[in-house]
């Protein structure tokens, strides 16, 4: 039961560790007793030129709280900086973010870590130009020189040693707007040696809060995964031990190192076991959502088909109709077309037709009038003997002499000027009625050209012979 505890807890651990600041560690939701204050330690000294410092932390295991010393640690790639991990106050428990490299110190709590871990970024040293500059008033040389130096007094403004944020006596800082953008940032996450603190500290009985109370004997290493030797620091205020005790404890670390080692060797194994089948499970997933989606696309594929072929038939039917009823409109056309020919033919025939016939009467009407007077001449002479006929008799020629309208006749319409043996020497007065008698027939003459043209009607001329001042008796 013992190991399989320990197996949990490892197991725990480097999930922990795997979080990163932006999201809460919801594995310990059901931690309700806040962590210890911080541990106060001296910083060790910087092994060498190129390593940063990481600060010591509470994290949680099977048996509660144990300590994970601080240590220097080299990082992922130049430009990074370290980040620490905090615990929170959310959803009525403790939950532990973790910390990551980044290019820039985002937010941790407002947690006072110290040797330039204040509560809100980082004052340690910067980078520049590939090389990590390092502030001589924050990190322990042990009185070597560093070719990248520089002298910054830092103010801590926060000089508690409270260890978590949020609830009851907790920090209650809050993340600024930089420092929430550097948390939505890439992030890499803790290095191999820093897992490797952790899980050292994990399987040492001796860093248990409820064993040290706060001051365990290894507060800070000077490299990770080394728990004894002069690069270690305890915490202040510790019990002195014997050099028997010393001896004692070094060899309990030896032990306990070497049974980390193992119980590390047995993790790795049952990570790699966990490993393997998560990804062989994964590679199911992915095999199993690589095949929806390929059925997927194929049905959108086939959908897509149907709808292009239901699109071009559409089109082909629309195409086909434009074209029927283009045709059907040129046929309309061409038929309006010929029946306007038709009409305009027809129209054209009956305009010649009117102008022949029109042309006809004209002809009609240009021939010599003097024809009928000379017809007449004879039975003008023949009647000049009769008596004069009163001159009511002369009206009715008159009404005779209303046919049809016609053309207006040649100027022959004026005969009775014309006979000038009317007013001969021997002649009596009387001779008047006969010109009057002779002009009647050609009065009668003149429907025989109107019936020649009956298109044009036009009103009949009078007779001239019906002059009252020639039918007047003496």
């Amino acid at each position: 039961m013992r190991k399989l505890g320990s197996i949990q807890y490892f197991l725990l651990a480097l999930v922990i560790l795997a979080v990163p600041a932006t999201s809460r560690a919801q594995l310990s939701a059901s931690i309700t007793i806040a962590p210890p204050a911080l541990v106060v330690y001296s910083q060790p000294i910087c092994p060498q030129e190129g390593y940063l410092w990481t600060p010591g932390y509470w994290a949680y295991g099977d048996e509660g709280y144990f300590w994970v010393p601080g240590t220097w640690v080299e990082p992922p790639s130049e430009g990074l900086l370290w980040t620490p991990g905090y615990w929170g106050w959310n959803n009525n428990a403790y939950a532990w973010n973790g910390g990551y490299w980044g290019n820039e110190v985002g937010f941790y709590g407002g947690v006072n870590y110290g040797y330039g871990y204040g509560g809100s970024g980082y004052q340690g040293g910067y980078w520049r130009n590939n090389r990590f500059s390092y502030n001589q008033s924050v990190n322990n040389f042990g009185g070597r020189n560093f070719s990248n130096t520089y002298n910054k007094r830092v103010t801590v403004s926060n000089s508690s040693h409270v260890s978590y944020n949020g609830g009851h006596g907790g920090i209650s800082a809050r993340p600024t707007p930089a420092q929430e953008s550097f948390a939505r940032a890439g992030h890499t996450p803790a290095t191999e040696a820093q897992s490797g603190q952790q899980r050292a500290a994990a399987g040492n009985h001796e860093m248990l809060a409820s064993v040290n109370r706060g001051r365990p004997a290894v507060a800070a290493t000077a490299k990770p995964g080394e728990f004894s030797g002069t690069g270690v620091v305890a915490a202040r205020g510790a019990p002195a031990a014997s050099r028997a005790n010393e001896t004692k404890a070094n060899e309990n670390k030896t032990e306990a190192n070497k049974a980390a080692e193992t119980k590390g060797a047995e993790n790795k194994a049952t990570e790699n076991r966990t490993a393997e089948n998560k990804a062989s499970a994964n590679k199911a997933e992915a095999s199993k959502a690589a095949e929806t989606k390929a059925t997927e696309n194929r049905a959108a594929e086939s959908k897509a088909n149907d709808n292009k072929a239901a699109e071009n038939r559409a089109a082909a039917s629309k195409a086909t109709e434009n074209r029927a009823a283009e045709n059907k409109a040129a046929e309309n056309k061409a038929t309006e077309n010929k029946a306007a020919e038709n009409r305009a033919a027809a129209s054209k025939a009956t305009e010649n037709k009117a102008a022949e016939n029109k042309a006809a009467e004209n002809r009609a009407a240009a021939k010599p009038a003097a024809k009928p007077e000379h017809v007449n001449a004879t039975p003008a002479t023949r009647n000049a003997t009769r008596p004069a006929q009163p001159a009511a008799k002369s009206e009715k020629p008159r009404t005779e002499a209303k046919p049809a309208p016609a053309a207006k006749p040649a100027p022959a319409a004026k005969p009775e000027r014309e006979p000038a043996p009317a007013h001969t020497e021997g002649a009596p007065k009387q001779a008047a009625p006969q010109q009057h008698q002779a002009a009647p027939q050609q009065h009668q003459a003149a429907p025989q050209q109107h019936q020649a043209a009956p298109q044009k009607q036009q009103p009949a001329p009078k007779a001239p012979a019906e002059r009252p001042t020639e039918e007047k008796p003496k």
